[in-house]
């Protein structure tokens, strides 16, 4: 008998073809390569026996112990969320413990990406616009594609998304008739994925500013993402944006146990406008009906013992030098190689470079090919950190990451990506001269 045919939803049709699962594909198919792609975490770094001893803790009474393996709440229980209040209380500086801010406004969610995720289903259908910066977190432009948001790119340098191009997009979007269409701005502040770089201080507040002149038609969030938050090893942390929406009605903060502790718990943190929580409870209940309730625990405990925070020390230290060798790395390799440039992040998992525009480093490129192929090294294609039908998205760049591989292995990858650049370079011609930004 033939058989049926297989209809899929829109939304599963829109999600096929991802970037993240091809980069999953070619780390499979290229296993004998050095990863400068790779955005996971130090496995070094990773805290086994902090874990283990933690575990143990929370275990050690039977009868307690069967309740945290029992399940959890929609948002994570409430004297859990208190915890992760006074953590957030510590980053932001306040000394009150942010204890003006309901505990209703927190979520516990699985990895921050699940917020992202939540929000997206709560917030767009399809048409919906939301403005990004270009570059930006390309898996979240996944998530976007998939609920069939339209997606503004927004003009960003080293401070991060500019607000005068952030008020020149809304105001392209009024006079289309489009700005009630418009539902979120979003904005990696501290060391975005993929480019390094950090809002700068002054821009925060006006990034906010523009986010609530422009709600006339319907209120327009911004979704701050501090994945990277905590991973800083040089200069001071500026206030987040979420810090200045004093009314608390506009901004959307995510962040994620991921990249400071381990991306195996899973345990992410957000802060949300009152009006969400309903929304995002009704979407995150028929989800899952809560995080894993253990790993909270695990992770509350180490907060609450301070063992948390010497565990980010360390996984700072360890960054610190890997970030300091591919920089050394970059300067030695490239910096005689013509119209090559790469940004100087203060903290993070990623260093972005720039070729001569004639030279891409696309999926199909020449210069993918020679260096998976060939050089054995494998980078991240910037094109894909802007959103996939904008014709001006350039095709040039490449996102290092210093997350997973040695310093030695930094200084191994870096050598072999400069030979496949040159190589280029001699078969197709040369550039400008190169700098270091």
């Amino acid at each position: 008998m033939e058989r049926a045919v297989l209809r899929l939803s829109e939304q599963a049709l829109r999600s096929a073809d991802q970037a993240i699962g091809f980069l999953m594909q070619q780390a499979v198919e290229n296993a004998d390569c050095i990863s400068l792609a790779a955005g996971l975490v130090d496995e070094q770094s990773l805290p086994v026996d902090l874990v283990r001893e933690t575990v143990g803790q929370v275990l050690q009474d039977a009868t307690a112990g069967r309740k945290l393996l029992q399940y959890g709440t929609t948002q994570g229980p409430e004297p859990l969320r208190r915890v992760f209040r006074d953590y957030l209380a510590e980053l932001e500086q306040r000394t009150d413990r942010l204890t003006d801010l309901p505990l209703s406004q927190f979520f516990l969610t699985t990895g921050s990406q699940q917020l992202l995720a939540l929000l997206a289903q709560a917030l767009f259908n399809p048409g919906d616009i939301c403005l990004v910066a270009a570059p930006t977190y390309f898996v979240f432009l996944g998530v976007l594609q998939a609920v069939g948001a339209s997606i503004v790119p927004v003009q960003s340098d080293q401070q991060g998304m500019c607000p005068v191009a952030l008020r020149a997009a809304l105001q392209r979007l009024d006079q289309s008739g489009l700005l009630g269409r418009v539902r979120l701005i979003y904005v990696v502040s501290d060391f975005e994925n993929p480019s390094g770089v950090s809002v700068s201080a002054d821009r925060r507040p006006a990034l906010l500013a523009l986010a609530r002149e422009y709600s006339r038609e319907s209120r327009i969030f911004l979704l701050e993402d501090a994945a990277y938050r905590e991973l800083r090893y040089d200069g001071q942390s500026p206030p987040s944006i979420w810090s200045y929406d004093r009314e608390r009605d506009t901004v959307i903060l995510a962040q994620t146990f991921s990249k400071s502790f381990s991306p195996g718990i899973r345990v992410g943190l957000g802060v949300v406008p009152q009006v969400l929580v309903k929304p995002l409870s009704d979407l995150k209940g028929n989800e899952d009906f809560g995080s894993a309730h253990l790993n909270q625990h695990v992770v509350a405990r180490a907060i609450k013992e301070r063992t948390y925070h010497q565990h980010v020390q360390r996984v700072r230290d360890g960054y610190r030098i890997k970030r300091d060798a591919m920089l050394e790395a970059a300067e030695q390799e490239f910096g005689d190689i013509p119209g090559v440039t790469w940004y100087r992040p203060e903290g993070g998992m990623y260093v972005w470079m720039r070729l001569p525009e004639w030279i891409g480093t696309g999926f199909d490129s020449v210069l993918f090919r020679r260096a998976t192929q060939v050089d054995k090294v494998m980078y991240v294609p910037g094109e894909l950190c802007y959103p996939q039908d904008w014709p001006s998205r350039p095709r040039c760049e490449m996102r290092l990451s210093f997350g997973v591989q040695s310093a030695d292995g930094i200084r191994e990858g870096m050598r072999r990506l400069a030979n496949a650049v040159r190589w280029v370079l001699t078969e197709q011609g040369a550039g400008s001269s190169a700098r270091s930004q």
